[in-house]
């Protein structure tokens, strides 16, 4: 009897206990929160917010590009592609980023990749183009940029700066080898990145 009774006074006191505790924690003030507040002032970063969209990984490679960061670009590159597919866009910013850093030989077999999936895009001849005077390839790189600018009809500025440096070099290819030329990189959409000479 003492032990029933002892029984149902530490069951109800277990039921109050969490009654009073539900209550707490349904209060305004609730439970406290684990780690610093977050304020403007605080130096923790802000947590990930998962109720907005995620950044596009093909503009956050081209943001990379445009930084100089072709490391960083290429693993974005490569991100995009696990998440969607290895289009023309992707291979051509992974040829763009290696010629970024002087791996001349895996940034022409990429870009003609590209070619090769999409052959209506200027910006991919462009870059190949860009990529065969960095090896030397002179013929052929008149050509690929003879194309790319007759599929864009003229109307980039660096795909006809780099068509008229490629004439340039290769009609004066004895006086100027040595000559620093600044070709320049375009991507699908606005903007374009300088590529510097390899050396």
């Amino acid at each position: 009897m003492i032990k029933r009774q002892s029984l149902k006074r530490s069951a109800a006191f277990v039921l109050c206990l969490t009654v009073v505790t539900g209550l707490t924690a349904c209060s305004s003030g609730g439970f406290p929160a684990f780690g610093p507040k977050r304020d403007d002032a605080s130096p923790f970063a802000p947590g990930v917010n998962m109720r907005k969209d995620a950044e596009d990984g093909v503009e956050v490679a081209h943001r990379l590009m445009a930084a100089g960061e072709y490391e960083l670009a290429i693993r974005a590159f490569n991100r995009a592609a696990l998440a969607t597919e290895l289009n023309a866009e992707i291979l051509s910013g992974l040829g763009s980023a290696n010629l970024g850093l002087g791996r001349l030989g895996q940034a022409e077999k990429l870009l003609r990749e590209a070619v090769a999936k999409d052959s209506t895009q200027p910006e991919v001849w462009n870059n190949l183009g860009v990529v065969l005077m960095e090896r030397g390839k002179l013929a052929e790189a008149n050509l690929t940029f003879r194309k790319a600018y007759a599929l864009d009809n003229g109307e980039s500025d660096a795909i006809r700066d780099n068509l008229r440096l490629a004439l340039a070099k290769t009609e004066n290819s004895a006086t100027i080898q040595n000559q620093e030329d600044d070709y320049k990189l375009v991507r699908r959409g606005s903007g374009d990145f300088l590529i510097r000479s390899v050396p």
